[in-house]
Order: structure tokens, then C-alpha cells, then sequence
């Protein structure tokens, strides 16, 4: 029988298309750049979450739209966006 995980939960950051820096493909949020569920400053992105939803301006994302590590989001051509957008990651965890 497979072992089963008994626990999966949500950890959401928030910024916004200006907390982001670089151009292009190069564009990207630092974690240090968002705030998390509590509203304090984040100090990274979960490790090896079992996946995670990205949302621009409350619009869920395809998978191919961003990347992530547990420092930084890489959005190509994120610049693009009005700075004022808000940017949700969520990352689900077991």
C-alpha cells in the first residue's frame, strides 16, 4: 500500500508587477520582495512544494508562464505588466 501524506496546505506570497526587477526574460520577483499569509516580509519560497498556482492581476497563470526557485519567481516579460499589478504565488505543501 502507498503512504499517503495526511497533510497538504497552502502558502500564499504577495507583490506587486513593480516589487520586480530585470527586463524581458530576465525579469523576476525576489521572495524577499513579497509578503506572506501574516503580512511580514518573506524570507524565501517553500522548498519542494508539490506545486504552485501563479496569479496576475487575480487571473491563475498556465505552468509555462513562470518559473520558480526557493529565492526568486522568473516571469518573461513580466515588465511589461502596470506596476501596480498584484502578483500571487501559492504554493501547496505537504
Amino acid at each position: 500500500m502507498p503512504i499517503t501524506k495526511p497533510f497538504m496546505a497552502a502558502r500564499r506570497f504577495t507583490a506587486t508587477a513593480g516589487d520586480g526587477t530585470g527586463v524581458g526574460a530576465a525579469y523576476n520577483i525576489l521572495a524577499t520582495a513579497t509578503t506572506n499569509d501574516i503580512g511580514v516580509a518573506a524570507t524565501a519560497f517553500p522548498t519542494a512544494p508539490a506545486y504552485y498556482n501563479l496569479y496576475i492581476n487575480a487571473q491563475i497563470q498556465s505552468a509555462d508562464t513562470s518559473t520558480v526557485t526557493t529565492t526568486v519567481i522568473t516571469i518573461p516579460d513580466g515588465d511589461t505588466l502596470d506596476p501596480a499589478t498584484p502578483i500571487v504565488i501559492e504554493f501547496v505543501v505537504n
